[in-house]
């Protein structure tokens, strides 16, 4: 006979875990992020069901006894849903030429794993404590990054007549801010447009004058013909 009040309560848990993940999901989607609200609904939602399933075995099973060659592990189903939520973060995650983006969104998709396993077996209140708890940080930490300072890799490219060797002077105008740290430097000659290359990578805080630096390598730089300024690969 169909239980009407357990079907509630199955249908309680499954709309809970679709609001906290929806919670979790809006403030990334705002953010501009792929995985964003419905992405963390599905999942919140997908979880909780598969929990809910695990849990349900049992009862399935129930008429059998210690003769059955059927051996249940309730925890079997929630460990490969987070275990196969991995596939799903790494493709969240893109890998900049300076930077890691998405690793935030990622946690997230894992968060909210958790979040539905959790409602499905019951443990609703710790679910939302978790929520609570993931919103003030994602909401109210990412400002604290504003005070923090951090290391930027940059590729300054210089193309000049191939005469002209400003290198040293070139040398000279970055060593005057301390936040600048010269990594290295190639060289260039093309001798059929008697050009010359120099391909400067550095280390430097996130708030430098780079305004000002290519202001003046523009015009106290003799020879110089063109000049590029890139973000650098994390070394």
């Amino acid at each position: 006979m169909f239980d009407w009040q357990e079907s509630l309560v199955w249908l309680g848990k499954l709309l809970l875990a679709a609001l906290l993940g929806g919670a979790i999901g809006f403030e990334r989607e705002s953010h501009g992020q792929s995985a964003g609200l419905r992405t963390n609904l599905l999942v919140a939602m997908g979880s909780c069901l598969m929990m809910m399933l695990s849990l349900h075995l049992e009862q399935l099973f129930q008429h059998l006894d210690m003769q059955s060659i059927v051996r249940l592990d309730p925890g079997r189903i929630a460990s490969y849903t987070v275990a196969s939520m991995g596939f799903m973060g790494a493709g969240a995650i893109i890998k900049g030429r300076g930077s890691v983006r998405g690793l935030t969104t990622a946690a997230g998709l894992w968060l909210v794993t958790g979040i539905g396993l959790a409602i499905g077996a019951g443990y609703t209140l710790p679910a939302i404590y978790t929520t609570f708890i993931s919103l003030l940080i994602l909401y109210n930490l990412r400002f604290l990054k504003m005070f923090v300072s951090h290391d930027t890799f940059t590729l300054l490219s210089l193309t000049c007549v191939g005469s002209e060797k400003p290198l040293k002077l070139v040398r000279e105008i970055l060593s005057e801010h301390k936040d600048i740290d010269v990594r290295f430097i190639n060289f260039h000659l093309d001798l059929a447009a008697q050009t010359v290359e120099y391909r400067i990578r550095l280390c430097s805080k996130e708030h430098v004058a780079w305004a000002h630096i290519i202001t003046r390598l523009t015009t106290e730089v003799p020879g110089l013909k063109k000049i590029a300024w890139e973000e650098s690969d994390v070394p």
